[in-house]
């Protein structure tokens, strides 16, 4: 058994245990992550957000310049992801609420995988200047007789953006398993968006609703990078270089905004819900 000390935090109902590992003293393992976001028998979530500074991390130790904290993000499944933006959202609410850091004026960088990150922290909302997004190729994804095209987008992982057309529709889709994508493009996997036009919204230049299966966790009620994904996409078709998508998201809306400096961001809500301690059986896991 080990017993671990966490917060519960969401963006958009993209839920994370949040473990506080300043030093990088936490034996952090796969059987460990798939314990605490188990649903029933843990903590439950979508993926684990560690808290450590980046100097104390081999993978964050090259940022330590630029970033106090680095964002060690795990998958549900216990396999590691690059990037998560509603993960760096909540990351960010969690170092500011625990006064272990402070924006400044231009906002709180934090290190990731996918490079640092850029958190301007509001009230109610935190906004990310994201890496940008990368259109690199057409592919197509495969949900039971259902194959739809689409895109390959880089956000610092991996995403395949299909868009539904000719009657289908978003709600009828079962993604209760992981869709067939092609494996000599997406050798590491794949995370899944599919979407649907929306209504027109003031101020905001597409619309637009969106599921996701992301690989490592299944179909979730929202992705940041998934999002910014989209938005890329959906700005492209229309022939913009700049503007702002609203991505409605099963436990939200997210907006995604071009600049016109060319700098991509993504503002949506970031909650903790709660803390405390918990003990979790982990099979083969040695304490530290």
């Amino acid at each position: 058994m080990d017993r671990v000390f966490f917060t519960k935090g969401h963006g958009t109902a993209n839920d994370f245990v949040i473990l506080s590992d300043p030093d990088g003293e936490l034996e952090l393992t796969p059987a460990l992550v798939a314990a605490l976001c188990d649903r029933r028998r843990g903590v439950g979530g979508d993926g684990v957000l560690r808290v450590v500074r980046a100097a104390k991390h081999p993978e964050g130790a090259g940022q330590a310049a630029d970033a106090e904290w680095f964002m060690d993000y795990w998958n549900s499944d216990g396999s590691i992801a690059e990037m998560c933006g509603n993960g760096v959202r909540v990351f960010a609410r969690y170092l500011v609420a625990n006064r272990l850091a402070a924006p400044g004026a231009e906002g709180l960088p934090v290190a990731t995988r996918a490079g640092i990150m850029l958190a301007v922290v509001e009230a109610d909302t935190i906004r990310v200047r994201m890496s940008t997004p990368k259109v690199y190729a057409a592919s197509t994804a495969t949900v039971g007789i259902l194959t739809v095209p689409g895109l390959a987008v880089d956000c610092g992982n991996p995403h395949l953006v299909c868009g539904l057309h000719d009657g289908v529709e978003l709600a009828g889709l079962d993604l209760s398993t992981g869709p067939a994508v092609d494996r000599s493009l997406f050798k590491a996997g794949v995370n899944v968006e599919f979407v649907e036009a929306a209504e027109a919204l003031d101020g905001l230049d597409r619309h637009v609703r969106m599921r996701v299966h992301e690989r490592g966790s299944g179909e979730t009620m929202s992705c940041g990078t998934g999002a910014l994904a989209v938005g890329a996409v959906a700005l492209r078709e229309a022939g913009l270089s700049s503007g702002s998508v609203a991505v409605d998201v099963l436990g939200g809306r997210l907006v995604v905004t071009c600049d016109e400096q060319g700098a991509w961001w993504l503002a949506g809500p970031a909650v903790l819900v709660a803390s405390g301690e918990v003990t979790v059986p982990v099979p083969g896991h040695q304490p530290g």
